[in-house]
């Protein structure tokens, strides 16, 4: 071992303080007999994780190649996977805390914006509406919806019209005997027994509908000794059916019956044929042989 005293120069001591001369050589020949440079702690925990990984390492030789190869524990490298340090639920390494530890930030860039709202133009004019389009498929029925609410109960309203039930009758009679002559006779009748709203005109012989529907109608008269009796039921000008007694000893009643449809202002009378033979009905002053009857069964209106 050589002296340390022997390196350096000889130096006095004065007023019992070393020159500074001493105090540098002193430092410099400790730090070189020192051998060893500073280390952070950074860098001792980066020696331990490479003697960590040369302890799982595998030094084998390849005969193909006769080459060594190096060959890590799987379970090793998979254990040590980098993974990030902000992802939820993972709490960072604790050197990420340690302020001793360098910490590594990304570096920002700044990025110029342009403002959009300078290069817009106006507002131009709206076009013209274009054509409409066809039609689509109409679509399936949907299910039928709950019922609603029940409402209140309204007023009670204005009382209606009564029913009107429609009738139409009447019942005359003659007292006069009647002969034939040159031409068609009217039957006009003098008493009137029934004539309902007065639809049987007395005075022209003939009833007038005024209620359409089907109407029932009959005729009776007397005939006369030695003559003939011959008479015709009229709807408007048209002969319905006819009443007819040959001549006989003795007189007799004779009657016809008949239904028919009647239509508004259809009229129904009895006519006397003319002259060509000797026609006559039978009557006196005194008692009513001669009667036509007619009502109205069903109205129209009734369907």
């Amino acid at each position: 071992m050589t002296d340390v005293t022997s390196c350096f120069p000889k130096m006095t001591v004065r007023d019992g303080q070393p020159p500074s001369a001493l105090c540098a050589w002193v430092v410099l020949l400790l730090l070189v007999v020192s051998g060893e440079p500073y280390r952070t702690p950074y860098d001792q925990e980066q020696d331990q994780n490479r003697d960590r990984d040369s302890e799982t390492t595998d030094l084998r030789t390849d005969p193909r190649t006769n080459t060594r190869v190096y060959h890590r524990d799987v379970s090793e490298v998979r254990g040590k996977d980098c993974r990030r340090c902000c992802d939820p639920g993972e709490q960072p390494p604790p050197h990420y805390s340690n302020p001793h530890y360098p910490q590594h930030y990304p570096q920002y860039q700044a990025v110029p914006q342009i403002n959009i709202t300078i290069l817009k133009g106006e507002k131009g004019d709206s076009g013209q509406r274009g054509p409409y389009g066809k039609s689509g498929k109409s679509g399936q029925s949907g299910p039928r919806g709950p019922n609603g609410i029940r409402g209140t109960k309204g007023s009670i309203g204005t009382p209606g019209e009564p029913c009107k039930a429609q009738y139409a009758a009447f019942s005359v009679g003659r007292k006069k005997a009647i002969h034939s002559n040159d031409y068609y006779q009217t039957l006009v009748f003098d008493t009137e027994l029934v004539n309902l709203y007065g639809h049987f005109n007395m005075f022209t012989g003939k009833f007038y509908c005024y209620v359409p529907g089907i109407y029932y109608f009959s005729l009776n008269v007397h005939t006369w000794n030695q003559k003939e009796t011959y008479v015709h039921v009229m709807h408007n000008e048209r002969e319905v059916v006819i009443l007819y007694a040959q001549p006989s000893d003795r007189s007799i009643m004779q009657s016809q019956s008949l239904m028919l449809e009647l239509e508004r202002e259809d009229q129904v009378w009895v006519r006397l044929f003319k002259g060509e033979r000797e026609n006559a009905i039978f009557s006196d002053d005194f008692d009513t042989y001669v009667t036509f009857n007619g009502y109205l069964i069903k109205p129209k209106s009734e369907g």
